[in-house]
């Protein structure tokens, strides 16, 4: 049987990378998935138009969940189109790396608004579907960076940080009403953007890594089907380290 089905899950930004595949997988296991995108909606809708040849039910939604009204908005859209919602992914993100002596304070706020605020908006927005239904999974997307730190990602390491925060008292919060609240924090994820870089640079991260070769944005989405599974109806308040032993 299908580890997600009969669930409904809502995506953020899920056109490409990490989210994408997330969305592939979630498909897979046999759950209806919604998938919000910022920009492109030619290119959303026909993704959901190829990932719903499948059998699913695939809905593509353009919304910014940097922002609060938009992203009840996408929450009601969701519930309406497929009756509950299960399971939240927090993973739109963005980067805009600098040494902190030269980043801008408008750098600073697009990524803590993107990365952070979003986990708030969207959590608060599913908040009493699944109070309503004494049931869901709150997934949110964090990075090895937030626990580890990294020069020239002051921004990306504090919104990470603080996903990791706001995930345990989420859980700490909604736990007793079987609402569980886990994060995820990728290490060197290979996605296009990687692809684009110098291989020599790429190898020498492979190097330093245990598994010796970057994760792929399955091994993140195998993670989250467990975590949006009943495999860990007992697990909340977790940070995965979706690493390849980086942190080790």
């Amino acid at each position: 049987m299908a580890l997600l089905q009969g669930k409904a899950a809502l995506v953020t930004g899920g056109t490409r990378g990490i989210g994408r595949g997330i969305v592939e997988r979630f498909l897979e296991e046999g759950a209806d998935v919604a998938f919000t995108y910022v920009s492109s909606p030619e290119k959303a809708n026909a993704l959901a138009a190829e990932l719903s040849k499948g059998g699913r039910r695939v809905l593509a939604l353009q919304s910014n969940a940097g922002d609060f009204n938009a992203a009840q908005a996408t929450v009601d859209q969701v519930v309406e189109a497929f009756g509950k919602l299960d399971i939240l992914v927090n993973n739109a993100g963005i980067t805009k790396d600098q040494l902190l002596m030269r980043m801008s304070e408008a750098d600073f706020d697009a990524v803590i608004n993107t990365n952070l605020k979003s986990v708030f908006n969207m959590t608060k927005a599913v908040m009493r579907t699944m109070l309503k239904q004494r049931s869901g999974s709150i997934i949110n997307m964090s990075s090895v960076v937030g626990v580890k730190g990294n020069a020239g990602q002051s921004n990306y390491a504090a919104s990470k940080a603080g996903v990791i925060g706001f995930t345990k008292s989420v859980a700490l919060e909604l736990g007793s009403r079987n609402i569980r609240s886990n994060a995820v924090a990728p290490g060197f994820i290979e996605t296009e953007m990687t692809g684009a870089l110098d291989e020599k640079t790429v190898q020498g991260w492979r190097d330093g890594i245990p598994l010796k070769r970057g994760g792929t944005p399955t091994d993140v989405a195998n993670a989250c089907v467990f975590l949006g599974s009943d495999l860990s109806s007992y697990i909340t308040g977790q940070t995965l380290h979706v690493c390849g032993g980086m942190l080790t």
